[in-house]
């Protein structure tokens, strides 16, 4: 069949597919395609020359509003997948938050659901390891800042994070200062909410801190 040129949309109700015939057999391989929803799958050399912008390369469940809702704080978090490896990346900017006692919950002064997102397996892969970054060094509030993960999605800023269920520590990070790399030895297990929690009390609203939490995961 001779190349044909189209004025106008090319529509189909049930995807499109790049097939290649085997000349001998007439078997037919489908190696790109485009299904019914819109999901591509493709067999060869991906060239972009253009900017790439994954706006669905979220992690399973973004922060609470106990985080998103503070005047003047930044979340934002996406994921990529390299060959076998997750990458997971939170970027959080800490003025609007507040911290209080020692072990307690950072976020939005007395609000519930501050945690800073939910990771699971299907969408960060097992998490190997990670680190975070002190990007800014905290002011006003508490500058140091461990990361915990429990099973609810509910705790509240001034709340202590033990009283949440399952809660394990997974660093602890001592006073945050620009350049600081901490190393996070636990994980954060499939399906746990993760939390900032104080490592000593400091009850003050956060003025400047930007912080990188990174995890490393696999298939």
């Amino acid at each position: 069949m001779a190349n044909t040129t189209f004025n106008g949309k090319v529509r189909s109700e049930n995807g499109f597919a790049q097939i290649t015939k085997t000349a001998a057999t007439g078997a037919i391989t489908e190696n790109t395609t485009i299904d019914s929803s819109g999901n591509v799958s493709a067999g060869g050399t991906l060239s972009v020359t253009g900017r790439s912008t994954l706006t669905g390369n979220t992690i399973a469940t973004t922060a609470g509003t106990g985080i998103t809702t503070g005047t003047g704080t930044v979340y934002e978090a996406g994921v990529i997948k390299i060959g076998e490896v997750f990458h997971t990346t939170i970027l959080i900017d800490l003025t609007g938050l507040a911290s209080s006692g020692s072990g307690d919950i950072i976020g939005k002064a007395a609000t519930a659901n501050s945690h800073i997102g939910q990771i699971t397996a299907a969408v960060n892969g097992t998490v190997l390891g990670g680190k975070l970054t002190c990007l800014e060094a905290p002011a006003g509030g508490d500058p140091d800042i461990n990361l915990w993960y429990a099973d609810e999605a509910t705790g509240t800023e001034d709340a202590a994070v033990t009283g949440l269920t399952n809660q394990v520590q997974m660093c602890d990070s001592g006073d945050l200062a620009i350049g600081t790399i901490v190393g996070i030895p636990t994980p954060p297990a499939a399906d746990k909410y993760m939390y900032m929690v104080t490592g000593a009390a400091t009850d003050a609203n956060y003025t400047a801190g930007k912080i990188l939490i990174e995890f490393f995961g696999y298939e």
